[in-house]
């Protein structure tokens, strides 16, 4: 398993450890919270009717009602959106719903952008070893080429020195006398 592939493990560990912990605290609170015998409709304000998860408030006609649990949303028939209160009663169902969909399209777009991440910089790793192979590879031809032009140097240098008897030990007519 790679640095990458930790990093996601690790970060979606961390997810699930956060969601159990929540929800493990959402349900300890909800099981200390007595849920009253009498249904909805005996509750009076909005405080007293969100503290059982299965009522809902309807700010239209001030009460208190079951919730439609057949449906994922009250329908307008029960309550509007826009008056309908559940958990709290500061916020109405419409403002939940776009909080809830902004959060949840962000956690999706966060884990869409880490992932392309992680995938881009896999890839930004093993480009720069290609880079040096190449850079590697155009150091070494231009030291070669260095080389033979060095070779053909010194055999031009040594073809002057021996044309003028410059080269010790030669046979040339233009060697010099040695004193005897």
């Amino acid at each position: 398993m790679n640095k990458t592939e930790r990093g996601i493990m690790s970060s979606l560990l961390v997810v699930v450890t956060v969601t159990c912990v929540l929800v493990s605290r959402a349900e300890c609170l909800n099981s200390t919270t007595p849920t009253p015998l009498n249904s909805c409709k005996a509750f009076s304000t909005c405080d007293s009717c969100i503290q059982n998860p299965k009522c809902l408030w309807c700010m239209t006609n001030d009460t208190c009602t079951d919730y439609p649990v057949s449906y994922i949303l009250p329908p307008p028939a029960v309550c509007k959106l826009s008056q309908a209160r559940w958990g709290v009663c500061w916020v109405n169902f419409e403002a939940l719903i776009i909080a809830m969909a902004v959060l949840g399209g962000t956690i999706i777009i966060s884990i869409t952008v880490f992932c392309c991440c992680c995938c881009c910089c896999k890839k930004r790793q093993s480009g720069p070893d290609r880079d040096e192979e190449r850079f590697a590879r155009k150091r070494e031809e231009i030291r070669q080429r260095a080389d033979e032009r060095k070779v053909e140097r010194k055999v031009r240098h040594d073809d002057i020195r021996k044309k003028y008897g410059l080269v010790p030990d030669s046979d040339h007519p233009y060697s010099k006398f040695e004193n005897e």
